[in-house]
């Protein structure tokens, strides 16, 4: 039986692949983690449950409890996501390599087909671009800040230079400008890459003019975690450095 010709202005949805994302509960920057990736992709983002804390050690090993976030990875999965990412710097870094390693189990454990962290991802973008010292900009007080530093260590990175802001709440508000002052007066100088932490940092439309500026390449959490996460999910994605956002990142080489 022959089938009436399809009406050319009818639209036809394109095959979506679907990525899970697990945030802190004061994550704020939903619109640059879009940003990051193409337009085939939806991002399914859930929030762990609130908590009255400051940004601290304490908070951030609360953020990184394995358990809360198997819980929240099960939220994730009705849609059927390809891979789930735990989208929280200093959660993923607060336990150093090995409660790096039991947030991506817990992921697992929760039935997600791969799984990823921001810090882990952090770690694999040094390696694919062979950065052995790092630069860091942080919006943390120091202890926070010192726990990044020596979770590097342990993964094998060394940390030139490091700022940390010293905020302990509404990181969210924290401003182009705001971040572009903390990196213009960091010393770069004997830096692989410029990494900036914390995922509720903004910092999109800073990569490009910055890495111009620094002569090196510039990573940041949100970058990092979209980037691990799409090539969990199948979905090309070329060397980091030259990572382009939206439909030019399904053409790139894998």
């Amino acid at each position: 039986m022959d089938r009436e010709p399809l009406d050319p202005c009818t639209p036809i949805a394109p095959a979506q692949t679907g990525i899970g994302v697990v945030t802190p509960f004061d994550f704020a920057l939903d619109r640059e983690l879009w940003r990051w990736v193409p337009a085939r992709v939806t991002l399914h983002i859930t929030r762990l449950p609130y908590l009255p804390d400051p940004v601290t050690v304490g908070q951030a090993a609360a953020l990184g409890n394995p358990h809360g976030v198997r819980r929240a990875t099960r939220d994730l999965l009705v849609p059927q996501p390809r891979a789930v990412a735990y989208s929280c710097t200093s959660g993923s870094f607060v336990g150093g390599a090995r409660g790096e390693r039991a947030l991506v189990d817990a992921m697992l454990a929760a039935g997600a087909p791969a799984a990823c962290t921001t810090s882990g991802a952090l770690v694999r973008a040094c390696a694919e671009l062979g950065v052995r010292k790092l630069a860091v900009v942080t919006p943390y007080v120091d202890e926070v800040t010192d726990r990044l530093l020596a979770f590097l260590a342990e993964s094998g990175v060394r940390t030139t230079a490091a700022i940390g802001l010293g905020l302990l709440g509404e990181i969210w508000k924290m401003s182009y400008a705001d971040v572009l002052a903390a990196a213009s007066g960091l010393d770069t100088s004997g830096a692989d890459a410029l990494f900036i932490s914390c995922t509720n940092v903004p910092t999109f439309d800073l990569v490009a003019p910055l890495t111009r500026r620094l002569g090196i390449p510039v990573l940041t959490a949100n970058q990092v975690t979209m980037h691990a996460a799409l090539r969990l999910a199948g979905v090309p994605t070329g060397q980091i450095a030259g990572y382009l956002p939206g439909e030019a990142a399904l053409s790139a080489p894998a």
